[in-house]
């Protein structure tokens, strides 16, 4: 059961519209209470599924040609008949153009969507990683056989960061490997997946957004596709991209 004093406060601290101490108490509550922390990955599944809902719509061939009906050009006036063509043409150009980035547009923020839900479900598990080690040559000979890809894994000697272990996970259908890092008193997950098997357009650059809570950093290299997450600062997220980009 949801503790009471939490209960009015999840929402909000779900939004990101809480206060950053709220926010801070919320995550040290949740590390020692599962029923929170179910219930918070619970709202956030709802608002992504809400969020995913009112975005299906995406113009249909139907939609086009009543379009262009509707602005049938006249026979008898040539010119403004030309002119009116050339304005639908452009309209239906412009309106499949808009189809398409919308379907990618949905795709990625869709997959943001269920990175984050895999973090939150990490942290709110009593066994957060199956394979529980700080060192790299552990934990990468442990995904051999289990994933259908190599990667590596970058030195943290000198860094703020340290590695608490790796698991299993999945993102769709596509199989990938995801690893637990601590930097101070937060926990960051990365995600590591097959490109081609996701299936997803992200283009060739890395990108960075903010969900709820979180910090969130994608990039491609050598075929993979890496997700980074948390709740702690966008310095911390890109100084760990930093050192997985020079890794591999």
């Amino acid at each position: 059961m949801v503790c009471e004093s939490w209960t009015t406060k999840l929402d909000v601290c779900m939004d990101g519209e809480a206060a950053e101490t709220e926010m801070r108490s919320l995550d040290v509550h949740m590390r020692n209470c599962p029923s929170c922390a179910a219930e918070a990955l619970a709202r956030v599944q709802m608002k992504r599924s809400i969020q995913a809902a009112g975005k299906r719509f995406a113009p249909t061939s139907d939609f086009r040609r009543r379009v262009r009906m509707s602005i049938a050009p006249k026979p008898r006036r040539s010119f403004t008949s030309t002119w009116m063509l050339a304005a639908a043409l452009s309209l239906v150009v412009v309106a499949s153009s808009l189809s398409t980035y919308l379907r990618v547009q949905r795709r990625g923020e869709q997959a943001f969507s269920e990175i984050t839900d895999l973090h939150v479900a990490a942290l709110a598990s009593s066994s957060q990683v199956d394979v529980v080690s700080s060192d790299r040559h552990t934990v990468k000979p442990w995904f051999q056989g289990k994933i259908p890809f190599a990667f590596d894994l970058p030195e943290l000697q000198n860094s703020e960061f340290s590695l608490l272990g790796g698991r299993m996970t999945y993102l769709g259908q596509a199989p990938g490997a995801h690893l637990i890092y601590a930097v101070r008193k937060h926990e960051i997950s990365v995600f590591v997946f097959q490109e081609a098997v996701l299936g997803e357009r992200w283009g060739d650059g890395s990108s960075a957004k903010k969900e709820p809570s979180f910090n969130v950093a994608t990039w491609t290299q050598a075929g993979l596709r890496y997700f980074v997450i948390g709740d702690t600062s966008a310095v911390d997220i890109d100084n760990l991209v930093k050192l997985f980009k020079a890794a591999a």
